[in-house]
């Protein structure tokens, strides 16, 4: 489905995209980079989650952040500020001043929110100089064990036999888990009703306090509670299934070709940021992913570390948002 999606995307979003991304590698380019890290950083740095606390994209951020400011000899700090799918935290990070303090780790509703929203307060081509790509999660459907469901067919039959009976949890609308739990229902050919948070853990504490029955969540906040037996996993929706999961297909050993959902985690500055900054902090970021002991962390918590610099986050900027455009499209989601 994915490659479908790539081949009917339209000339016209490919040129922009392209342009507006080669107009930001161009300005990036002219002459040295300004010679002002040096003494950076001089205060706390402040890295805005577009999203609640305990979800994938605060776990990275929390994660990276400790040992970040460790590197530079200072401090990063995690702030908070969730709401209208991310747009909030975005928006915020995209007019903040562009002087290296405030910085954005954000997951794949960078990508997403232009095709959902008909509105946002930033541009992903223009407002933001990408610093790394960090890591992916697959995504994964779970239920409460209480329900008596162990299986996707199990969950088929379940919703077919009671249409709109049952509720799904989302880390919120167009997240790609809720364009999973969207995508479960139409090669499913089942009616459950979504139910939006406004981020992974809120959502993840809806199915464990019984107030939803199924979620769609990434990897990352679920893992511990399907290991402690809290959660069951019907699916993941990666490629392959996870390392230390061995009894949870995905959905394409199920048969449902092409099934394949993660959400990434990005790290960003506003656009106007000091090359050097940005150079210093993608070298840090991708040497602190590719130690072993932190790797091991983050695959311990659902993350597949990816560690790719500028041109690997500006690449998935401009291959993301045409692909989830068309992806929100054919899900029938009107923008709102």
């Amino acid at each position: 489905m994915l490659d479908e999606i790539s081949n009917r995307l339209s000339r016209r979003e490919m040129l922009r995209a392209t342009g507006l991304l080669a107009g930001a590698v161009a300005a990036s380019s002219l002459g040295p980079a300004p010679a002002r890290a040096a003494g950076y950083p001089e205060r706390p740095i402040k890295i805005i989650v577009p999203f609640a606390p305990a979800g994938p994209t605060d776990i990275m951020a929390r994660i990276l952040g400790q040992h970040l400011g460790d590197a530079l000899g200072g401090t990063a700090v995690v702030e908070n500020k969730p709401g209208a799918g991310g747009n909030i935290g975005i928006g915020t990070t995209a007019h903040a001043e562009p002087d290296g303090y405030t910085l954005l780790i954000t997951s794949s509703a960078y990508v997403v929110n232009p095709g959902l929203y008909a509105r946002i307060p930033y541009d992903p081509y223009k407002d933001f100089a990408p610093i790394a790509e960090l890591g992916t999660s697959p995504n994964v459907i779970l239920v409460d064990p209480k329900l008596g469901v162990n299986s996707i067919a199990d969950l088929i039959k379940r919703a077919k036999a009671n249409p709109n009976e049952l509720n799904y949890a989302s880390p919120g609308i167009g997240t790609t888990p809720h364009l999973s739990g969207e995508l479960l229902k139409i090669v499913c050919g089942i009616e459950i009703t979504h139910v939006p948070y406004s981020g992974a853990g809120p959502a993840i504490q809806a199915i464990l306090s019984g107030t939803t029955e199924v979620a769609c969540a990434a990897l990352p906040p679920a893992h511990p509670h399907i290991e402690s037996g809290a959660l069951k996993a019907l699916a993941v929706t990666g490629a392959h299934r996870w390392f230390d999961l061995p009894d949870v297909p995905t959905m394409i050993e199920l048969g449902y070709k092409d099934f394949i959902s993660d959400t990434f985690q990005g790290f960003l500055a506003p656009v106007k940021t000091p090359a050097a900054i940005v150079e210093l902090l993608s070298n840090k970021s991708i040497e602190i992913l590719k130690t072993p002991k932190i790797a091991e962390q983050l695959r311990n918590n659902g993350f597949e570390v990816i560690a790719n610099g500028p041109d690997g986050m500006r690449k998935r900027i401009e291959d993301e948002v045409p692909k989830w455009r068309e992806i929100v499209a054919r899900a029938g989601i009107k923008p709102v």
